[in-house]
């Protein structure tokens, strides 16, 4: 299936950054199925007429269902510099997502244990004293409710493998099309989250960046009484 084309949101000599539709792949493995990180490669050679092999370093990713910024960098040392920051945490992540059910605090912080199964593909809460269990931390803050669901605002502490998508379920409040997580709810091939903002420091300059991505088309349609406020 064809990548819709390319929404640049930041582009200079040392990174590049786009708005990911869901459904696509962020990167490919060995798989022939078109993926961003192949589409911003060829984006980057026709532009700059770019004889051979193009760089780009992968510093993060964003599950195939899930929508917004994706960053990427375009040299090794820009690579080396974005990488240590999303590992080290000083990435600032802001996500949207409608959930199931009507949250009733206004804000809160949860705490979890998450162990990842390979085999299932999926991501557990456990105790935390089992063998292989990271901390999770995940700062929400309630936008909207409407119709039996809440539109939140989410802040992750800690960036383990389908974080935002496990607490959330396990705490109660599926992502919204999320069937892995336990969502009823079908919509088309994506999950109501979308990395809405990113703010990291250049890795050259050294001042921060902060990138945003517009909210998906449609969820304007089938969310559009949660969205009335908060996008006025």
């Amino acid at each position: 299936m064809p990548l819709p084309p390319l929404d640049i949101l930041y582009e200079d000599n040392h990174c590049i950054a786009v708005a990911k539709p869901s459904g696509c792949l962020s990167t490919h493995y060995e798989g022939r199925e078109e993926t961003l990180d192949r589409a911003v490669k060829e984006y980057l050679r026709e532009k700059y007429t770019k004889p051979g092999n193009v760089f780009l370093g992968i510093v993060h990713r964003l599950d195939r269902p899930v929508s917004g910024v994706l960053l990427f960098a375009r040299t090794s040392k820009g690579a080396s510099r974005l990488a240590r920051q999303f590992r080290e945490g000083t990435v600032e992540k802001i996500y949207w997502a409608v959930v199931d059910g009507e949250v009733g605090p206004t804000a809160g912080t949860l705490e979890d244990w998450l162990i990842k199964d390979k085999d299932a593909r999926r991501v557990d809460v456990v105790e935390p004293h089992e063998e292989g269990a990271r901390q999770a931390l995940l700062h929400y803050q309630r936008m909207a409710t409407h119709g039996g669901l809440s539109l939140l605002e989410l802040r992750p502490q800690t960036g383990r493998s389908h974080q935002l998508r496990v607490q959330l379920a396990h705490h109660g409040q599926p992502i919204y099309g999320d069937s892995k997580y336990g969502s009823l709810h079908t919509f088309d091939r994506a999950i109501a989250l979308h990395a809405r903002s990113l703010t990291f420091l250049h890795p050259v300059r050294n001042d921060p960046v902060t990138l945003t991505a517009a909210i998906p088309r449609a969820w304007r349609g089938r969310f559009a009484y949660l969205l009335k406020e908060v996008l006025q």
